[in-house]
């Protein structure tokens, strides 16, 4: 099953060609069955890490990996396609001549993974005539044989395919019966069953799940032809299937449905279809400078945008600039320990263990065990994201624990760990900061945005935007983007609700690396404030 054949089953719509599509096309039934043996595993990467010292590798671990998917995908009253797919492999990472070398191969025997270490060792000393200087890999003690699970109660992938048909047509249903005139869904379900082994001593059998479902609807005015749209404000988890039983908590002040631990798909599907008609009909923004109070389900993308790609340490040094850009949050602006990120209300954490996030695992891919760090503390620039080759760059001992590859055939690399601002230490409520803004905007859901090479300048957009005169919302507004940039948009955050309000929202989509790999990441936050932002009207003038 290649992309381009899953576009033409799929259709167009809620970004499917963002999806991560990879492997084969299996039938439903694969998907459930038992891997390979843990003690098969282990024999193989023996064979590897054997292999590979023998001929002269100074370290190599071995990642053995099968990644499941699975898709179901609707529109209107009718099921699209139903795609399953699977992708089983190892590959073999060394250093040898002070030089990394990489080799994959699908040949599941002890030959086929012997085969791929001798040629990841080859590639090493092969290259190792061009390097500068030896790779600086930070020590990391060995766990042994040890595990770890995605904390789930029902697995997403395992559930009757007729469940998830049967949602999705709810969904469908209740968003045409409330007043859209199209309607998509989807649910995009992952498990990746991952083993690592090195020559530290660690054997990590990891087995992780994740799931997003998405939907977009679309009003039409029949008289005018207009037409607007209101994506779903779920977020992708790493959860199993019960973030989507509904279990209904206080509702924000725009009466979406976004909840901490489950999802009321249903609902937020009758507010998208009234939400898309109300936009037919809502002012166009007048452009100024506004007190901007942002949703969750919008900061998330502006946290990953303008803090979690500058920060990580391979862009600030150069390595994707001629792929993903730079980052204007260079070395010695952290080296001067006062740099100003923000005010001094922001605190980012940067980590890979938060449950029902979608970076939580136990192990990264190179067998570092995972926790969490300060990036940016009371505004001031603190750490960047960085990994075993590249913390002594810092002059620190220990990876960050944020290496991660998309696939056994994929060489692994620094990858965005989950990346959250704090909530805020007083009690403050959604309504509460609401209540003190004279000139704001409310904005809720993400939307289409635009940011230089450095992460510096940038313009978001949103899905539904709130007018806020004397404390009160006073009507729904269109055509509103914000335009600012990194260090001028944090300094001017002067509120953050508490952590009742505290959030999730995420990606699957985030592209690094040539050739590009593509990893799953969560940015939370609660309600924040930002005072005199700049505001443009979007609206296209014709003629």
């Amino acid at each position: 099953m290649d992309r381009r054949k899953f576009l033409q089953l799929s259709g167009a719509g809620l970004g499917f060609s963002m999806l991560p599509l990879s492997g084969v096309a299996v039938a439903e039934a694969k998907l459930t069955q038992s891997g390979i043996d843990i003690a098969v595993k282990k024999e193989l990467a023996d064979a590897a890490l054997n292999t590979a010292t023998k001929l002269g590798a100074s370290y190599a671990d071995v990642r053995i990996g099968r990644y499941l998917n699975q898709f179901v995908i609707t529109r209107e009253m009718k099921v699209q396609n139903v795609v399953n797919t699977e992708s089983l492999g190892m590959g073999v990472r060394v250093i040898a001549n002070g030089t990394w070398g990489f080799a994959a191969t699908n040949d599941m025997t002890v030959d086929g993974i012997s085969r791929a270490a001798a040629q990841a060792v080859a590639t090493a000393k092969a290259n190792s005539r061009y390097q500068e200087e030896p790779v600086q890999l930070a020590k990391q003690k060995g766990f042994g044989e040890v595990s770890w699970r995605t904390p789930i109660q029902k697995n997403a992938i395992a559930m009757p395919l007729a469940e998830k048909v049967d949602l999705l047509m709810e969904v469908n249903k209740a968003a045409l019966d409330s007043g859209a005139d199209f309607v998509n869904s989807m649910l995009f379900l992952v498990n990746e069953q991952k083993y690592f082994a090195s020559t530290d001593g660690s054997y990590i059998d990891q087995d992780v799940h994740r799931l997003w479902a998405p939907f977009e609807v679309t009003a039409v005015d029949k008289k005018s032809g207009a037409f607007r749209s209101r994506r779903g404000l779920s977020q992708p988890v790493g959860r199993g299937f019960e973030y989507l039983d509904g279990r209904k908590e206080d509702k924000i002040q725009s009466q979406t449905v976004l909840y901490r631990d489950s999802y009321d798909m249903l609902e937020d599907a009758r507010l998208a279809a009234e939400q898309a008609r109300e936009k037919l009909s809502a002012k166009s923004v007048k452009p100024g400078k506004y007190d901007l109070v942002l949703d969750p389900s919008h900061l998330w993308l502006t946290i990953h945008e303008s803090v979690g790609h500058p920060l990580e340490l391979d862009r600030v040094l150069g390595y994707e600039a001629n792929f993903a850009g730079t980052s204007f949050a260079t070395i010695d602006k952290w080296r001067s320990g006062k740099f100003q990120y923000g005010s001094d209300k922001v605190n980012f954490v940067a980590d890979k263990v938060q449950p029902g996030s979608l970076g939580a695992v136990g192990y990264d891919d190179e067998g570092v065990k995972t926790g969490s760090w300060e990036l940016v503390k009371d505004g001031v620039l603190v750490n960047y994201q960085a990994i075993r080759d590249q913390v002594h760059m810092l002059g620190q001992k220990a990876s960050h624990g944020c290496c991660y590859a998309d696939s056994w055939s994929s060489v692994q690399f620094q990858r965005m760990p989950n990346v959250s601002l704090m909530p805020g230490k007083e009690t403050l409520s959604v309504e509460d900061m609401i209540k003190d803004v004279e000139k704001g905007i409310y904005i809720i859901g993400d939307g289409s945005f635009s940011i230089d090479q450095q992460r510096y300048n940038f313009q978001f957009g949103g899905q539904l935007f709130y007018e806020i005169e004397n404390g009160k919302i006073t009507g729904m507004l269109e055509d509103v983007a914000y335009q600012s940039n990194t260090q001028e948009f944090w300094n001017a955050c002067s509120q953050i609700c508490d952590k009742r309000d505290y959030r999730l929202g995420g990606s699957f989509f985030d592209g690094k690396g040539q050739p590009q790999q593509v990893s799953a990441v969560s940015h939370g936050s609660a309600t924040a404030r930002f005072n005199g932002v700049n505001v443009i009207n979007t609206k296209r003038k014709l003629g």
